[in-house]
This record gives structure tokens, C-alpha cells and sequence, in this order.
């Protein structure tokens, strides 16, 4: 795609990179075979290859409207279009440029602004957000329907019994709404893990990993939240620590992208880089130590094979292009899985999407569970795996069946 930058995006970092994936777009439109928000609406500016043209008049200089910033804001970041896309255009990257360019010159007013900033300045915040969180759960039965169901009941993380020498040791992410939310996630790690030999631990000062930031359109807060995990993580790498073990498959993209986010900060670049070579899925972790695995599976008091659902998070297929790892360890438990209609389509929770996007949000989350709950054949799963808690969030509020993190699946079979 030919491209004429205007003035002031020409030599910028941000203008190179975005020339750069401009130029492979060559307009074939299988990205919009995969595109959620086109498969629901039908308009081409609400596809990839449409929004692609939206940017690209943009930064050459084209006058953005509140229409443009739509069609930018109904995008989930989902990345299908990524996976789809046979000329390797690195869609997401340019959406965030754009994004960025089209929020200072189109501002945001009223609710709308008000809304986006709270999320902003609430969600990144673990001791606000946290303190919030609990507050709605103590006052959970009386909440109306559609808040309740965005605040999970009170739930613990449990004790992490030292069951095999911990020799090894490596950091978890806390993140910022896990830890009040679903405390249980990182607590099924550390059980898990620590039956491996493995250590798994957090360290003070670390908090939210950026991507909420990011893309509610502060890419310097983002950097920010970066830089202070950074530094909460560095004396531990220092010395030694194998990885950074992340179980929200949505941080895991964001931490593995540190040096690109903070390519043009000399004091960070390199710590940057070195950061998202060790950034681990927690799926990744748990499969390189496959053979010891299979001997505690083999001991523990497996009773029978048990249908399941399993629900790919766009950021663990399409993000951090992890296929097939966590299903070989659902069914190396004794878990069957179902066949699930679509996977590679999003299932609308994308980040803070289902409060922007409310509408599509639910549309496309109930496409998602009528996928995994509605194989008759295959008979009901008893329950639904996942990798990300805010798709654990967001799907639990449109069933009963219950949903947990896949590495909770896993530590309950090897505690029975």
C-alpha cells in the first residue's frame, strides 16, 4: 500500500513503524473473513482492511472525526486478523498508533470521557481497585443483574504446601484486577508449580502490566506501569530468577512486548528486552515439565475422563500464538475436550470492551458460549476452561456453567 506521511508523523518512531505495516497491506480482505465486528455488522470501516484506511488518511494528514474514533473503538484488539493475514501485517501495532494520533485530535467528552478515565486511573491501581472489589462483594446479592454479574463472589487463594523440593525459583505477575477478583489463579500456579519443583512467587511493587493503558489510549502510563515492574522485577533477574511466569494470557502479550514499548527509553531498553525474553505463559511452564507432570497424574486419584470446554483467549492463539499447549495438558488430566464452533473468534470480553461496547460485547458472547456449551452430540462439558480472567469474567456472567482458569482444572485433579 503506497503511503504519504504527513509532516508530523515523517521520521517518528511511531510514523516508520506505521509506513512500514502500511506497506504490506495489500488489500486482499481475508482479514475480514476472521474480523468479529465485521461478521456482526457488515460494515467494511468496522474490518481491519476498513480501519486500516481510516489510519492511514489519518497520518497522512486527513482530519479524524468522532466517526473515525468508532469505528477505531468497536475494534476488540482480538488479533484474528494477524493470525489470518498471509502478508504478516502487524495490524495490532498500527491500530494503537492510530488510536493514539486520533485520540489527542478528536477528544473525548461527557460520559464517555468520564467512563474511560475511571477505568484508566482505577483499573492499573491493585489497592483501589482491590478495595472497590470487595466492597461490591459485600454488597453482591443486592446489585443490580448487570453489575452483579461483572463481581465474582469472594473466593480464596488457599495454601501452597510444599510437596517436592523448590530448587527453582521464578516470579508470577500479580496484575491488577486478578488478585482481587479470581485470587485463586495464581494460587492453583503456585500448588501446581510448587509439585514441580518450582517455586512461584510475586514481587512487592509489581502491579498492572500497561495493556489497560495502552489501549484506553495513555501509551505513556503504559510505559510507566512497565518501567515500575521493571524495576520490582530486576534484582530477582539479577539474581537469577529462570522466568516471569504470567497466568492472564492478555498480560503475557503486553510483558512480552516490554521492548517495543519502551524501544525509545535509554535507561529501560535493554532491561525491556531482557524482561519479555523471560516472560512465560503459565501454559508454557507447566509443558516444558511434561514428563514430571504425567508422573503426578499417574498418582493422583483420577476418577474417570470428564467432558470439557475449552476456551482459547484471543491473546494466548492470536497474541502470543499458543495452540494446542493448554488442550494437551486439559486431556493429560483426564479431561475430554468438546468440539467448540469458530475458536478463533473473540468471545467480547477484550480488556474493558464488554463495559465500552456493551452491545457487541454480549453478541459476540453469546456466540461464544453457544459454541462451547451447544454441541448436543458431544454431550455438556462439565465445565469451561480459559486462560484469561477477564474472559472468565466475562463469560461466567452469561452462564451457569462453571468457568475457571484452566491451571485451576489442573490442580484440583492432582489434589484429588
Amino acid at each position: 500500500m503506497e503511503t504519504h506521511l504527513a509532516d508530523f508523523m515523517r521520521g517518528t518512531t511511531a510514523g516508520r513503524e506505521a509506513e512500514e505495516i502500511l506497506r504490506k497491506c495489500v488489500h486482499c480482505g481475508f482479514c475480514t473473513a476472521t474480523c468479529p465486528t465485521y461478521q456482526l455488522l457488515g460494515d467494511e470501516l468496522d474490518g481491519p482492511r476498513g480501519r486500516i484506511y481510516l489510519i492511514k488518511q489519518v497520518l497522512e494528514g486527513a482530519t479524524p472525526t468522532e466517526k473515525t474514533r468508532l469505528h477505531l473503538d468497536r475494534c476488540l484488539t482480538c488479533r484474528s486478523c494477524e493470525t489470518t493475514c498471509p502478508s504478516g501485517v502487524h495490524y495490532s501495532r498500527l491500530l494503537d498508533i492510530g488510536r493514539e494520533v486520533v485520540e489527542q485530535r478528536v477528544p473525548r467528552k461527557g460520559g464517555d470521557a468520564l467512563m474511560r478515565s475511571a477505568l484508566r486511573e482505577g483499573l492499573p491501581r491493585p489497592a483501589l481497585f482491590g478495595t472497590a472489589m470487595r466492597l461490591g462483594q459485600m454488597v453482591r446479592p443486592f446489585l443490580p443483574s448487570g453489575l452483579k454479574a461483572k463481581v465474582p463472589p469472594i473466593s480464596s487463594a488457599g495454601t501452597v504446601a510444599v510437596v517436592a523440593p523448590q530448587a527453582r525459583k521464578m516470579l508470577a505477575l500479580a496484575g491488577c484486577a486478578q488478585p482481587s477478583m479470581y485470587p485463586n489463579i495464581n494460587g492453583a500456579a503456585k500448588r501446581v508449580l510448587a509439585r514441580l519443583g518450582i517455586h512461584l512467587f510475586e514481587a512487592s511493587g509489581a502491579g498492572c502490566c500497561g495493556a489497560v493503558k495502552l489501549h484506553l489510549g495513555d501509551a505513556d502510563g503504559a510505559r510507566d506501569n512497565a518501567r515500575c515492574n521493571i524495576d520490582a522485577w530486576w534484582p530477582y533477574i539479577d539474581s537469577g530468577v529462570e522466568a516471569i511466569v504470567i497466568t492472564a494470557s492478555g498480560c503475557g502479550v503486553e510483558v512480552k512486548d516490554y521492548g517495543h514499548l519502551l524501544q525509545d527509553d535509554p535507561a529501560y531498553a535493554e532491561k525491556a528486552v531482557r524482561v519479555g525474553t523471560l516472560a512465560r505463559d503459565v501454559s508454557e511452564v507447566v509443558a516444558a515439565e511434561k514428563e514430571a507432570l504425567q508422573k503426578l497424574l499417574q498418582n493422583s486419584a483420577l476418577a474417570g475422563r470428564q467432558k470439557m470446554a475449552f476456551h482459547a483467549p484471543c491473546s494466548l492463539q492470536h497474541g502470543l500464538k499458543i495452540r494446542g499447549v493448554v488442550e494437551e495438558l486439559l486431556m493429560a488430566a483426564g479431561f475430554d475436550l468438546t468440539p467448540v464452533a469458530d475458536p478463533h473468534l473473540c468471545c467480547g470480553s477484550a480488556g474493558t470492551y464488554s463495559i465500552l461496547q456493551p452491545e457487541i460485547s454480549r453478541r459476540l458472547r453469546g456466540q461464544k458460549l453457544a459454541a462451547l456449551l451447544g454441541n448436543s452430540v458431544a454431550g455438556q462439558p462439565i465445565g469451561i476452561a480459559s486462560a484469561n480472567i477477564g474472559c472468565i469474567a466475562h463469560l461466567q456472567a452469561g452462564t451457569r456453567v462453571p468457568i475457571k482458569h484452566w491451571i485451576e482444572w489442573l490442580d484440583n485433579k492432582l489434589s484429588e
